[in-house]
């Protein structure tokens, strides 16, 4: 007995290749005597155990934590890797140097290309391409040099069974060097362990100290073989092992590729994968299954801290669609280099994103490094250039705080060198600090805080929003500290304030990295809400709330725009003998701000009218109903809908009693005040507030459909879209749809009230509420369907 000693741990990158209990080198339990009976224990373990006191324990040096957690599940086939049943063997007796025919190889590929596309979906090499067994004999014991990594243990030289040792052996090293690639550019970016990917390698190495041109080489020898064969297999085996030899060349090519197709733009490999897929697909029959060259007993000689686990499967027919996807979306990721302004590059991001399914978590962490990577932005484009050309177009165009010439003036008194100073402050160069890390006026990151919100664009859905609630308080402190930044520069940039007598006497100024920062902060905030509903948050009874929380925002988003684009006509309208660079840079913002403005009023119109048109089903008791929620009320759920946005300081957050008034669907089931009319004061019966109600749902119905049609006809360069145009444009028209199926229900519902109030009209109305990713038009706007049926 002694005092408790800390445990030793063991990381899972540990050189252990199994439990210990298990003698490795014969492969199974080591029995040292035969005579020996067991005997049980236990009394004589509690009697001992029950001297100790609490924080004491007996502890052997040579049983580690690993040996400790093991023991507790022994003999339990779900957790004791080294449980054998009855008749099973420990090692399998599958012999991987055995001949195969050519249909044979063929159906083993095939199933390692399932495999790949399952870890591509997010599951362990446990569970996938590490139980073959041949790409186990590969990669354990660890080659020295790509001649080791054969089949042989003792990496002789083949020269038997070239179909095992010259095809399948250089397609199983294209697999590992392809995995290779993919690992290392999805471990260097952002993503989320176990949720999207799983980058554990269980103590093995991808062939990663060798060069890719020499398992290239390798491809070729298997590809030239084949091709020589004539008459050793029929014309169908030659074309399904070259297009699958083929197949994996080109992959290989395309991800060793990585960010250096930012220089080349290079997208030929990809275009090449997908040309091959019809052919692939065709000779699918060709394969015979090996199911007996796949094991899960791998597991036990894996460094792994997890019970064993069966294999993931999926179907040829699903990695070939997955695959299928994986080529068509790097094909098209490139697109984001073609570099067209900041809300150019966010709406790609936004468009590429909401694919359905969404892209795999290699291209989304391939789309992050084109971004951003080393210290480039779409690889030629400076930290300080993006800024300025992004706060040129929004708030700033043509302005001396974007003017990269100030950077060049070495002389402390000159204006410019104090404004480049502060400037620099904002971009911040450094660029190191993270979503956590704390911020300070000399710490002002705008370009951290911009890529912020593009990595969690790159997350799934629901992590998205998740970080966006996160990200969405440090703009809140990026735009606080701004504002400090902007009294600073004021007496350098010499700016004039607006006095309006209609509004008061106190004087107006810009601000313009505050405004920059506040604007980006409330198309967030957006966000939130909106992918909410794609994600099902929200109960039936809710809609009405959120949405004109939503419509709320826009109105508040399009305000400011209307406020930052007054201080640009103004500065436009002082400004004499504008240059052809200055002309332009107006008219872009100017653009960009007319444009954005259309959208932030269609987003609050189509908002209003669902809001009060749930607000009226709401009012007629026609609204679903879901199971009772015994532990929540009205206030509680307002609180935890708002939560994310408590710590924001703009805009403030309505409190309850406002949100409730504002939204009648939420009042207090206690409050027996009826509605009264803000002028006499007086209350106004039910049936005036529901045709009031309908009446406003209407003119703002109407109002989003023109609105809505508008944007759609707006070009590519106006729109922000210019390499997604096609993507952003359906997306709008599922928003036109909604809204053209939101009048049609408004149009129904007014009809059954109109007909309701004839005696005998005998009509009942039903309405269906579907929430939720690809239940409606579109994903962001719930559309109720109201039936009437006769009764």
């Amino acid at each position: 007995m002694a005092d408790a000693f800390p445990l030793h741990t063991e990381s899972e990158d540990s050189e252990t290749e199994g439990p210990r209990y298990l003698d490795q080198s014969l492969g199974r339990p080591q029995i040292l005597r035969r005579d020996h009976k067991a005997r049980d224990v236990t009394n004589a373990f509690t009697t001992a155990a029950s001297s100790l006191s609490t924080g004491h324990l007996v502890k052997d040096d040579f049983f580690t934590l690993f040996e400790a957690v093991g023991a507790l599940e022994i003999m339990d086939p779900k957790m004791d890797s080294g449980y054998l049943a009855q008749g099973e063997t420990l090692e399998d007796d599958y012999n991987v140097l055995r001949s195969l025919l050519p249909g044979e190889v063929v159906g083993i590929m095939d199933q390692m290309l399932c495999y790949e596309m399952a870890w591509h979906m997010g599951n362990p090499l446990s569970q996938t391409l590490f139980t073959s067994l041949y790409i186990d004999r590969l990669l354990w014991p660890e080659p020295k040099s790509l001649q080791q990594a054969c089949f042989r243990r003792n990496g002789e030289p083949h020269s038997d069974h070239p179909l095992v040792h010259v095809v399948l052996r250089a397609y199983c090293l294209g697999l590992i060097k392809t995995c290779d690639f993919v690992h290392r550019r999805i471990s260097t970016e952002t993503y989320y362990e176990e949720e999207d990917f799983v980058t554990n390698l269980y103590n093995r190495k991808l062939l990663t100290d060798f060069p890719v041109s020499d398992v290239e080489s390798l491809l070729d020898e298997a590809i030239a073989w084949v091709e020589r064969q004539k008459d050793t297999m029929s014309e169908a085996l030659k074309i399904a092992l070259n297009t699958r030899l083929c197949l994996r060349k080109k992959l290989l090519q395309a991800v060793a590729l990585d960010t250096h197709v930012i220089d080349q733009r290079q997208r030929a490999y990809w275009c090449q994968c997908s040309e091959l897929l019809p052919n692939f697909l065709h000779t699918i029959a060709s394969g015979v299954a090996v199911k007996e060259s796949f094991s899960a007993k791998i597991q036990r000689r894996l460094a792994s801290t997890v019970p064993p686990r069966p294999i993931v499967e999926i179907s040829l027919v699903d990695a070939h669609a997955h695959l299928k996807r994986l080529c068509r979306d790097a094909t098209e990721v490139v697109q984001v280099l073609d570099y067209n302004g900041g809300s150019n590059l966010m709406t790609f991001v936004w468009t590429f994103q909401s694919r359905k399914p969404q892209p795999s978590v290699y291209i989304r962490c391939l789309l992050q490094a084109l971004i951003f990577n080393e210290m480039k932005v779409l690889g030629s484009m400076s930290i300080q250039q993006f800024i300025f050309e992004d706060l040129g177009e929004i708030v700033l165009p043509a302005d001396i705080l974007v003017d990269s010439a100030n950077s060049d003036v070495e002389v402390p008194k000159d204006p410019r060198f104090q404004i480049a100073k502060r400037m620099e402050i904002f971009v911040g160069r450094s660029g190191q600090v993270g979503i956590s890390a704390p911020r300070s006026l000399s710490e002002l990151i705008g370009l951290q805080s911009y890529l912020d919100i593009i990595r969690a664009i790159s997350m799934n859905r629901s992590r998205m929003r998740r970080m966006l609630c996160h990200i969405i308080v440090d703009w809140d402190n990026l735009q606080l500290d701004a504002e400090e930044l902007d009294t600073e520069l004021r007496p350098f940039t010499k700016e004039e304030s607006i006095k309006d007598k209609t509004i008061g006497y106190e004087e107006i100024w810009s601000f313009p990295l505050s405004s920059w920062a506040y604007y980006q902060k409330l198309h967030q905030m957006e966000w939130i809400i909106q992918l909410g509903f794609e994600l099902e948050i929200y109960q039936t009874d809710e809609l009405a709330g959120m949405y004109w929380h939503l419509q709320h925002l826009a109105h508040t988003r399009l305000q400011h725009l209307e406020r930052i684009r007054t201080f640009t006509s103004r500065r436009f309208a002082r400004l004499s003998r504008l240059s052809p660079q200055q002309k332009a840079a107006f008219a872009r913002s100017f653009s960009f701000l007319n444009f954005t403005m259309l959208e932030a009023s269609a987003i609050q119109s189509f908002a209003d009218a669902l809001s009060c048109l749930y607000t009226s089903l709401s009012h007629l008791s026609l609204l679903p109903t879901h199971s009772p929620l015994p532990y929540s009320s009205p206030s509680l759920r307002h609180l935890l809908r708002m939560r994310p946005f408590l710590q924001i300081s703009l805009p403030i957050v309505p409190s309850y009693p406002e949100f409730a008034s504002l939204v009648s669907s939420f009042s207090p089931p206690s409050s027996n005040l009826p509605p009264t009319n803000d002028e006499t004061k007086t209350p106004v019966p039910p049936s005036h507030r529901l045709d009031s109600l309908l009446q406003s749902a209407d003119l703002a119905m109407k109002t989003a459909r023109k609105e809505w049609e508008a944007i759609t006809k707006s070009s590519a360069e106006t729109a922000r879209c210019v390499g997604c145009e096609a993507e952003w444009r359906s997306g709008v028209k599922d928003v036109l749809r909604s809204v053209i199926a939101g009048g049609i229900a408004l149009a129904g519902l007014r009809r059954w009230i109109a007909e309701g109030k004839e005696e005998g009209s005998g009509k009942a109305l039903k309405v269906e509420v579907e929430v939720g990713a690809g239940k409606g038009y579109s994903d962001w706007w719930v559309v109720p369907r109201i039936v009437s049926s006769s009764v």
